[in-house]
C-alpha cells in the first residue's frame, strides 16, 4: 500500500504529493492513516522531514522509500479537502494550510512540541479500615503521618504542595508513607484552563423582540432543513444581535451540534466568553485566541477535538478548530478587516467559513451594524438573506452625534487636543458620575519627530517609516519592526537643537486629560497596555467594576463592548482613517465612527457623541452623524461602480520583497512585462497597473514593490497567476520573494 504525503515545506516546487510505502504492520488499516503526521526520508537530507498523509492508493509507478515513523492523526478528509481548496484560492502551499488545522505548538520540531500537562498526585494505596491510626502500634511513626493520611481520606488525591499547605506535611514524610505501602505517587493529566478563576453568574435567555424573533426563526428554518444558507444580520448598535446568537447556539447545542463564533478583537473575547459562560456554563465552551498560552490553546484544542466543547469562541484562526458535527458558524462584526490574514496563507475567514458551511450543509450568519460594502451588495442582490434589527433591544434611543470643526477651534486659539465643546461634555459627565470613552487610533505620545531647522524627520533604520515617541519609556519606536532608539535631542543632519514632536497618540491624550481633569480617574487601552496576558480583560473589568471616569483607547475600544454607564464618547481625530492610501478609506471611517458612537447610551441614559475633525463635510463623517448606513452605502457603491472597485471587480496584489533594491526592481519589471504580453496577446479582460514601489517601500530592511490587477476572479485568472508563479521561478532570484494577495485588506 502506498501513501501520498505532503511534505511540510513552503517551497513552491514541493507543493505536491510524494509517494511512500506504508510499513507492513499498518497496511491492514491503511485508510485510517489519512490525516496522520509522518516522518520520512526526503531527497538527500540527513534529517527526517515532517509530512502528512493525504491519500492512500494500492500502488505507484515509482520506486519509493518506506515511511520512517507514523505519528499522531490530527486531520480528517474534510480538513484535507479544505486545505486543497485554500491552496488553490490563495496561491499557497497545501502544507501551509494544513499547518493552520493542527494543535497549537505541534508544528515545531518533534522534541519541542507542546504536550499534555501532567502533574504528580499523592494517592492512598490502602482503604481506611486497613490503616491503624494509633502511633503506639508502631506502624505510623508520627502525628504528621496520620494527618496526611486523614487529609487524603477526606479530600482524595492531592498535590504535595496541597499536603504541605493544608496538612502540615512534607515531601520526606510522603516518601516514607510511600515506602511503607500507605501511599503512592501517580502522574495525572491536568488541563490548563483559561476559565479557571472565572466566576460568572448564570443567566437565562431573554424574550426576543419581534425583529429578533423574525431573524431567529429564519435561521432556525435553515438549520432544520439542513441546507446551506447565508444570512446577514444587519442591526444598529445595541439592537441585541448577541442574544440572537446565544439562542441559535442553544438550539444547535440541544441538537448535539457544534457552533463556531468568531469575534474580531481579542479585547472582545472576554466579554463575549462571559456572556456565553453565564448562559451555557464553562464545560461546553472552548476559547481560542493568541493571548492564551500555547499550553492553554493546546488543551482547548483537545477539548474541542474530543467533543467535550460544543461551542468555540475565538478570533480568526478559531475557524480551523476541530469541531465535530458542525451546526452553525457565526461571524460577529463581519466587516472587520482582522478576518483577513496578512500572513501566508492570506486567507479570508469569511470565505473559509462559507466553504465549510456549504460542505456541511449548515447556515452561515454574518452580523454587523456597519456591514462590509461587499457583503451588503451581495445581500441587496439576494445572494445573502438580509435580516434587519432597526431598533435597540432595550428601547434605548441612538446617541446624539455632534461634529466639531477643528479649523474653527484653531481660529479661536484653541490648540489643544480637546475642543471647547468636548471639554464641557466631559466635565458634565464627571459631575454626573457617568463614564466617558475617548477614541484615538494612534498609540504613543508623538507620531513623528522633526527638526524645525532643516525638516529632517527621524525614521526607522530598517523601515521607511517615521519613528513614534513613547513617553513612558522615553524612546522612539517603530510600529512595524519593533526597532527602538534613544530620544533625539540634536538633529543628526544639521546639528540643530530645534527638535520638535508632532502629532498625537493615546499616551499624549492621556497626559492632556490628566492635566485638564486632575481629579478624574483614567485608564488607557492600546497595544502598549495589553501586551501582558489577560491585560485586556483586566483593563475592561477595571473600567466597568471600579467605575473609572475615562477610558482612552485605540480601535480596541470601538467594537462590541457594553458599558451601560458610558453616556459620552469623544472621537479626538476622525481624519486619521480618511488619509490612508486605500479605496476603503471612506468605508473604514464610517464604520469606526458608527461603531464607537454605539458605545454611548446603551443603558437608561441618553448617549452623546462628539466627533472632532478637519473634514466636517466629508460624506462618510456626515453619514456617521446621521447614523444612516443606507445613505452611506448608496453613495459609496455608486463611486465604486464608476471607479471599478470591489464589489464590481476583484483586486490581486502581486508583492515582491528583497534585501537588494536593484534585484526587486528587476524582478518586478520582468513579471510586469510578462503579464502585459499575456494581456495583449490573449485579450484578457483585466486592468493591469505597472510595477511600482509599495506605499511603504521598505520594512524590516526589505525593499517592497507591487503590481496591482483588477479583474473578475475565476479559473482563467487562477491559471494566469499560477503561470506568473512559474515565470517567477525562471528569474532564479535567490533574494526576492513573491506573494499573491486576493482582495487585500491592506494596500500598504
Amino acid at each position: 500500500m502506498i501513501a501520498e504525503v505532503i511534505i511540510q515545506s513552503n517551497a513552491k516546487d514541493l507543493n505536491r504529493v510524494f509517494d511512500y510505502k506504508i510499513p507492513t504492520e499498518y497496511e491492514e488499516n491503511a485508510l485510517e492513516l489519512i490525516g496522520a503526521r509522518v516522518l520520512v526520508s526526503f531527497a538527500r537530507r540527513k534529517e527526517l522531514e515532517e509530512g502528512y498523509i493525504v491519500n492512500i492508493k494500492e500502488s505507484t509507478e515509482y520506486e519509493v522509500k518506506e515511511i520512517a515513523k507514523i505519528e499522531e492523526k490530527y486531520l480528517n478528509n474534510e480538513k484535507i479537502e479544505l486545505a486543497n481548496w485554500m491552496s488553490k484560492r490563495y496561491f499557497c502551499n497545501i502544507a501551509d494550510c494544513l499547518k493552520l488545522m493542527l494543535p497549537p505548538g505541534s508544528t515545531r520540531k518533534v522534541s519541542n512540541r507542546v504536550k499534555e500537562k501532567s502533574v504528580n498526585f499523592v494517592t492512598l494505596k490502602k482503604d481506611e479500615d486497613e490503616i491503624e491510626f494509633d502511633i503506639e502500634t508502631g506502624k505510623l511513626k508520627s502525628a504528621k503521618q496520620i494527618r496526611i493520611l486523614k487529609f487524603l481520606l477526606e479530600n482524595g488525591d492531592a498535590l504535595i504542595s496541597d499536603i504541605e499547605m493544608f496538612a502540615d506535611g512534607s515531601r520526606a514524610i510522603v516518601n516514607t508513607l510511600c515506602k511503607n505501602g500507605y501511599t503512592e505517587i501517580i502522574e495525572k493529566k491536568v488541563e490548563r484552563d483559561p476559565f479557571e478563576f472565572k466566576e460568572v453568574e448564570r443567566t437565562t435567555k431573554l424574550t426576543l423582540t419581534d425583529e429578533q424573533e423574525n431573524a431567529f426563526n429564519a435561521i432556525c428554518d435553515s438549520m432544520d432543513d439542513m441546507l446551506f444558507s447565508e444570512f446577514l444580520l444587519y442591526g444598529v448598535t445595541g439592537s441585541g444581535k448577541t442574544e440572537v446568537y446565544l439562542q441559535l447556539i442553544e438550539k444547535a447545542l440541544n441538537e448535539h451540534k457544534s457552533s463556531i463564533l468568531l469575534v474580531p478583537e481579542i479585547s472582545l473575547t472576554p466579554q463575549t466568553v462571559n456572556r456565553f459562560i453565564a448562559r451555557f456554563g464553562k464545560e461546553n465552551i472552548a476559547v481560542l485566541h493568541s493571548k492564551l498560552s500555547i499550553g492553554e490553546r493546546y488543551d482547548e484544542w483537545n477539548k474541542i477535538n474530543e467533543g467535550r466543547a460544543k461551542i468555540v469562541i475565538g478570533a480568526r484562526s478559531a475557524i480551523f478548530a476541530p469541531v465535530k458535527d458542525l451546526g452553525l458558524i457565526i461571524i460577529d462584526e463581519e466587516h472587520d478587516s482582522s478576518y483577513k490574514s496578512e500572513m501566508t496563507p492570506k486567507y479570508d475567514a469569511k470565505e473559509v467559513a462559507r466553504f465549510m458551511c456549504k460542505e456541511a450543509n449548515v447556515p452561515l450568519l454574518l452580523g454587523s451594524a456597519t456591514p462590509d460594502i461587499d457583503t451588503f451588495y451581495r445581500a441587496k442582490n439576494e445572494e445573502i438573506m438580509l435580516l434587519e434589527l432597526k431598533n435597540r433591544a432595550n428601547n434605548a434611543s441612538l446617541p446624539d452625534i455632534e461634529i466639531i470643526d477643528l479649523r474653527e477651534e484653531l481660529a479661536k486659539g484653541n490648540k489643544s487636543m480637546i475642543s471647547t465643546r468636548l471639554y464641557g461634555e466631559i466635565q458634565k459627565n464627571l459631575n454626573a458620575k457617568k463614564q466617558t470613552i475617548l477614541y484615538l487610533n494612534r498609540r504613543g505620545f508623538s507620531t513623528f519627530v522633526m527638526c524645525r531647522n532643516c525638516g529632517y524627520t527621524v525614521k526607522c533604520k530598517n523601515c521607511n517609516i517615521n519613528l513614534t515617541y513613547h513617553s513612558n519609556t522615553n524612546k522612539l519606536k517603530c510600529h512595524y519592526c519593533g526597532y527602538e532608539e534613544k530620544l533625539v535631542t540634536k538633529c543628526p543632519s544639521c546639528g540643530s537643537e530645534q527638535i520638535r514632536y508632532f502629532g498625537t497618540g493615546t499616551q499624549k491624550l492621556e497626559y492632556e486629560i490628566n492635566k485638564l481633569f486632575p481629579n478624574a480617574s483614567t485608564i488607557r487601552m492600546d497595544i502598549d497596555t495589553v501586551s501582558k496576558k489577560n491585560s485586556h480583560e483586566q483593563i475592561l473589568e477595571k473600567f466597568k467594576n471600579d467605575n473609572i471616569d475615562i477610558l482612552i483607547g485605540t480601535q480596541m475600544v470601538v467594537k462590541g463592548h457594553h458599558f451601560p454607564n458610558v453616556t459620552l464618547v469623544g472621537v479626538i481625530a476622525a481624519d486619521g482613517s480618511l488619509n490612508i492610501d486605500d479605496f476603503r478609506a471612506n468605508e473604514r471611517t464610517f464604520q469606526i465612527l458608527t461603531q464607537v458612537a454605539g458605545r454611548a447610551g446603551r443603558g437608561e441614559d441618553k448617549g452623546r457623541v462628539i466627533i472632532q475633525t478637519y473634514n466636517p463635510d466629508n460624506f462618510s463623517i456626515e453619514c456617521a452623524k446621521k447614523q444612516d448606513y443606507n445613505l452611506f452605502y448608496n453613495t459609496e457603491i455608486s463611486l465604486r461602480k464608476q471607479l471599478k472597485y470591489p464589489p464590481f471587480c476583484d483586486i490581486i496584489l502581486i508583492g515582491f520583497t528583497s534585501v537588494i533594491e536593484q534585484e526587486v526592481v528587476k524582478v518586478a519589471g520582468k513579471i510586469h512585462e510578462y503579464l502585459k504580453n499575456r494581456v495583449l496577446k490573449e485579450n484578457l479582460g483585466i486592468i493591469l497597473y505597472k510595477a511600482l514601489p509599495s506605499p511603504i517601500d521598505k520594512i524590516k530592511n526589505k525593499y517592497r514593490w507591487r503590481i496591482l490587477i483588477k479583474c473578475k476572479f475565476g479559473e482563467e485568472i487562477t491559471d494566469l497567476i499560477n503561470d506568473v508563479l512559474e515565470e517567477f521561478q525562471k528569474t532564479k532570484s535567490k533574494s526576492t520573494k513573491i506573494t499573491i494577495d486576493l482582495n487585500p485588506n491592506n494596500m500598504m
